[in-house]
């Protein structure tokens, strides 16, 4: 079975093409390197350089390959640089995923994995959240995933296409290896941000509110090893090619862990002392982002096994303090 990754020079389409060849798949990736690195993309596979806004690049990969099932992380993913520039993000992910489902309906390729986000809910209803809850983003972001999501559902009404969109919360780690990790430029994840400190990349860690309704006032998210996500794009991918219809699963550990809780476990994982500044709320951060994953175990057989915070921060640091500055060594 061929696989094309596309987006797999990036952090969760990287370590997913990994996790397929290291499963047996022939493992094609396309990205355009804007943000992702030719040097994550992992051995053993095939790669094509292009944008999915190009459709002749599309259509060449398709007639060179024979491809059965196709995962799509090519999609930008900065909540903050989608408010300041939603155009960008209309532009790539929108109009990218347009030209991407025209080339797949010429072409007859029928099945696809899709990267979704919790970021399609917005402001929380319920906690644990469930695929059938409310979604109402709040940022251009979120809006554009849940527009991707809308575009397969009527794209498999009008040609026949399956799709699996999984929705997940915060992805974080890396591959046990410590060959491939998360490199953002801007970076905006709490936990490599935590890691800059004892990088010698920055002084402090801030922690924007302390004032919320948990048990220590800060924030809690539900974190998702990136292997573990790989693993569950390797099922969807695997479900669709055993006939599955086209769903939504949600992908976290049911678990919530506070910004002090995973600033305290990365101070004993590094042995630094990790000094954090505590400063005002953010606009828009909900107090409790934490999902409900059964029915993702359920229909999918998803079972999470990297799911101590521990754990996550020891592999995350395995790889930050090995490539202080990600992959431009």
């Amino acid at each position: 079975m061929c696989i094309l990754v596309l987006g797999g020079a990036g952090y969760i389409g990287s370590h997913t093409a990994l996790e397929l060849v290291k499963a047996g798949y022939e493992v094609i990736v396309a990205d355009n390197l804007v943000t992702g690195y030719r040097s994550a993309v992992p051995e053993k596979t095939k790669f094509y350089e292009g944008d999915i806004r190009d459709s002749d690049f599309l259509d060449n990969l398709f007639c060179s390959e024979k491809i059965d099932a196709v995962i799509h992380f090519a999609a930008f993913s900065l909540v903050g640089e989608s408010v300041t520039n939603p155009l960008k993000y209309y532009d790539n992910n929108l109009c990218g995923t347009k030209v991407l489902l025209e080339a797949m309906v010429r072409h007859g390729i029928d099945k696809i994995v899709f990267s979704s986000t919790a970021a399609t809910y917005g402001e929380p209803e319920n906690i644990p959240i469930l695929e059938c809850d409310r979604t109402c983003p709040t940022n251009p972001y979120g809006e554009t995933k849940l527009a991707m999501e809308n575009m397969f559902k009527w794209t498999a009404n009008a040609h026949g296409l399956r799709y699996v969109s999984l929705r997940y919360f915060n992805a974080c780690g890396a591959d046990e290896s410590g060959t491939i990790g998360e490199a953002h430029h801007p970076e905006s994840h709490l936990i490599p941000l935590i890691l800059q400190v004892p990088n010698g990349k920055r002084d402090t860690i801030s922690i924007y509110g302390t004032d919320y309704d948990t048990p220590d006032g800060t924030c809690i998210r539900d974190y998702i090893h990136v292997t573990d996500l790989a693993q569950a794009h390797i099922l969807a991918v695997q479900y669709l090619l055993n006939g599955g219809e086209s769903d939504i699963f949600n992908l976290g550990n049911g678990v919530g862990y506070s910004v002090k809780e995973v600033i305290e476990t990365a101070r004993t994982v590094t042995g630094h002392p990790i000094p954090a500044i505590e400063t005002p709320r953010r606009v828009g951060d909900p107090a409790r982002l934490v999902a409900s994953s059964e029915k993702a175990r359920k229909i999918l057989g998803w079972n999470p096994t990297h799911d101590s915070l521990e754990e996550i921060i020891t592999s995350a640091w395995n790889w930050h303090k090995n490539h202080p500055n990600g992959y431009a060594e």
